[in-house]
């Protein structure tokens, strides 16, 4: 291990890390695919390479004269680019506009940031020369130690032979999971709403998912305990499932947060059942916190210290697992840039091994360029320092992004404000009461009630509309199922109006969470803060308000 990696994680390290248990036995947990994967011929050989004297002539290695590229160089943005205080009334958001030049000063003060062909000092030195060969699934050795050490002092796995794996964002690395550990007919336990497209991978392969309640902190983990102790495998047609998938922070859709307690509660399930839990958690630093309204904001404290930004966050599972029963997926999709595809596993050796087999014959390794980038930045450029300084720019202008939509909603929308109930349960609840205004039948039973939670970590903000006495819409030949619903309707309109954000139905795990809300019922959208603009965000809540009003007026008259 080089001595920048040493010197960033030695002062966390554990002091009595040999005290830790091992990893429990999972291979009772490979899917019979995950069994049948052999490593690959060719990539057995690599572990000869760079040995003294070597007549490396076994591979068909580009000779590294022949790649063209002689130096990779870009400019890059300071560390503390972005504010880390609220600034009182107004929280501080630093890029007010997608496109032109930046506004703020410490924008225009850049860095630059070099990878060098060939290997400066030692052969471990990032360098073009090597990123861009053929390697080992598991990435570059530099990078590979790096994030094994990085997940060891921040995340905490609770044994000692926990591994980590390079892979190619968390899209492909859930893929992988699923295949390794689960067979065709297989369960899978997911949110009643979730993420999309760990719905969409999954389905292909015959996977039975079987949907858990939820509420404003995630699983409800009387429901999870009540399904798999009264599980019935007859009834049920499979076996109980053995594979958890969770998003726990910035939950996608819902835009919750599941706290330490709660996920302590899901991991002692996970133990006396004997299913993996993956954490799949691409929003983790950005925990925003309680939405506060404008004059109840105050200046903010930002603390110092690299260990003092990660005790504010919330823990991963990781740090209760002392079996071996987690599986996490970290990427750098929301830190760096969804484009480099990047980021890495950290769960029980076992797993980690098969994992790898199965990148050995689909990616093969994730792209060099990414890796020579994320690692020069990480180790050589900015280190831990400089990396969590960038994390808390980012939380502070993601935290300014939700407190702007939900300011923005609260302007154009009269919502009032109580006690959240069903999958809101356990957090302050907006609500606002649409009537019809001319014509129809008017009354308590007639319109529309728009509820919604804040979000208090992540980039969405997850809405429900109840759609109160209407008729069912008319069927249209062509129309798909979905489309033709209240729900799905409502969001066409609004698309056509100029606002376009996602219907629920996306984010239904399965088809059983919809026969209690039905979309001619009930009705889901997810809005991203993300990526607008303050004054887009504004003119989103004016479309979505008389859209809203629009649409209560065309059914109420139908009454």
């Amino acid at each position: 291990m080089s001595s920048i990696q040493t010197n960033q994680f030695i002062d966390g390290a554990p002091t009595d890390e040999a005290q830790l248990p091992l990893a429990l036995d999972f291979s009772h947990h490979i899917s019979e695919l995950g069994k049948a994967r052999r490593p690959f011929p060719i990539k057995s050989v690599f572990k000869y390479f760079g040995r003294p004297g070597l007549l490396a002539m076994a591979g068909g290695l580009p000779h590294p004269q022949y790649i063209p590229f002689e130096s990779l160089e870009t400019s890059l943005l300071r560390a503390d680019a972005f504010s880390t205080l609220d600034g009182g009334n107004m929280s501080p958001l630093d890029v007010p506009t997608k496109d032109g030049p930046p506004t703020n000063p410490k924008m225009l003060d850049k860095e630059r940031l070099v990878v060098p062909k060939w290997p400066s000092h030692s052969s471990e030195d990032v360098n073009i020369s090597r990123a861009l060969q053929y390697d080992l699934a598991r990435g570059l050795q530099v990078l590979q130690e790096y994030l094994h050490d990085y997940s060891k002092r921040f995340f905490k796995p609770a044994y000692r032979d926990f591994a980590t794996l390079v892979h190619t964002g968390n899209t492909d690395g859930w893929s992988r999971v699923i295949m390794t550990l689960l067979n065709p007919g297989d369960g899978l336990l997911m949110e009643e709403w979730t993420y999309t497209a760990a719905i969409s991978a999954a389905q292909p392969l015959g996977v039975r998912i079987v949907p858990v309640p939820m509420d404003c902190q995630g699983f409800k983990p009387e429901a999870l305990g009540d399904l798999l102790a009264n599980w019935d495998e007859k009834e049920r047609g499979f076996k109980r499932p053995r594979l958890l998938y969770t998003n726990p922070i910035g939950q996608n859709p819902c835009g919750v947060t599941v706290g330490r307690e709660r996920k302590k509660q899901i991991y002692q399930l996970a133990v006396k059942y004997d299913f993996v839990i993956c954490e799949d958690d691409p929003y983790y630093y950005l925990q925003e916190g309680k939405y506060v309204s404008p004059n109840e904001r105050k200046p903010g404290e930002s603390s110092s210290g690299v260990d003092a930004f990660f005790q504010e966050l919330e823990p991963s599972y990781l740090s209760f697992d002392s079996t071996g029963h987690v599986i996490r997926m970290d990427t750098f999709s929301k830190t760096l840039g969804p484009g480099l595809r990047l980021g890495w596993f950290t769960c029980n050796p076992l797993i980690a091994e098969r994992l790898e087999r199965h990148g050995e014959i689909s990616s093969q390794a994730p792209a060099g360029l990414s890796q020579a980038v994320v690692t020069q930045l990480l180790v050589n450029q900015w280190g831990l320092e400089g990396w969590v300084t960038w994390l808390r720019g980012l939380r502070a202008q993601y935290s300014a992004r939700r407190d702007a939509l939900v300011d923005a909603l609260l302007a154009e929308i009269d919502f009032e404000v109580g006690d959240g109930d069903g999958m809101f349960s356990g957090s302050k609840l907006y609500r606002k009461e649409f009537r019809p205004t001319t014509g129809g039948v008017t009354g308590e039973n007639t319109g529309m009630t728009v509820r919604f939670v804040p979000p208090t970590s992540g980039m969405f903000c997850w809405i429900q509309v109840q759609f109160n006495g209407f008729p069912d819409p008319i069927a249209v030949a062509g129309l798909e199922e979905t489309a033709a619903t209240h729900e799905g309707r409502l969001w066409t309109k609004l698309a056509d109006e100029g606002l376009l954000i996602l219907p629920g139905w996306m984010f239904c795990a399965a088809k059983e969470v919809l026969i209690n809300e039905h979309p001619n019922k009930i009705g889901y959208y997810r809005i991203s803060y993300s990526d607008p603009t303050r004054e887009e965000m504004k003119k989103a809540a004016k479309v979505l308000r008389n859209v809203l009003q629009e649409y209560c007026e065309i059914f109420g008259l139908h009454q």
